[in-house]
């Protein structure tokens, strides 16, 4: 019966749609179908994982289609020696040649964090949401390879260790 009713419930808030991509009842994948009884999610490696409805509607829906566009999200670390100003607009350069990027609302380009190895920009472009992951990896290489070509390697965490020698 919980089944029914939480079926009953998405068809008729309707919270996401048949092939909208959703993490639902603890699962990711684009919705195949909505029955009374269960939820058909196709995963993007073509499992197919069906969700009792009580499950679905008892956690947490994120749909990703929802709307029509979306922020990509990246974190970017550079050396702390290096010129902030320069790798922003080394960045802003790489931003301006993907024609997948909204001009509206403007790309955000700033300091995140002063982190233990780096300081962390992050990056933040609109795209149509069917343009987010092509967009995402794209921009992860060329912005890399432009810092790279800067002599601003990504730098990772490392430690130095000392070693003390006793004159006793």
């Amino acid at each position: 019966l919980s089944n029914f009713a939480a079926g009953v419930l998405l068809i008729a808030f309707r919270p996401c749609r048949v092939g909208d991509y959703v993490e639902a009842g603890g699962s990711a994948g684009t919705v195949e179908s909505i029955s009374l009884f269960s939820t058909m999610l196709m995963t993007p490696d073509n499992k197919r994982i069906m969700i009792p409805n009580s499950k679905v509607m008892s956690n947490p829906i994120t749909n990703y289609n929802a709307k029509p566009t979306r922020r990509v999200d990246l974190v970017i670390g550079i050396p702390y020696s290096a010129d902030i100003a320069r790798a922003k607009a080394l960045i802003q350069e790489v931003l301006s040649q993907e024609d997948r990027i909204l001009p509206e609302p403007a790309p955000l380009i700033a300091v995140r964090q002063l982190a233990d190895s780096s300081v962390n920009l992050v990056v933040r472009p609109w795209v149509n949401a069917s343009d987010y992951w092509g967009t995402h990896d794209t921009l992860l290489e060329k912005i890399k390879i432009a810092l790279d070509e800067a002599d601003m390697s990504v730098p990772f965490p490392q430690m130095d260790v000392h070693f003390h020698q006793d004159q006793a």
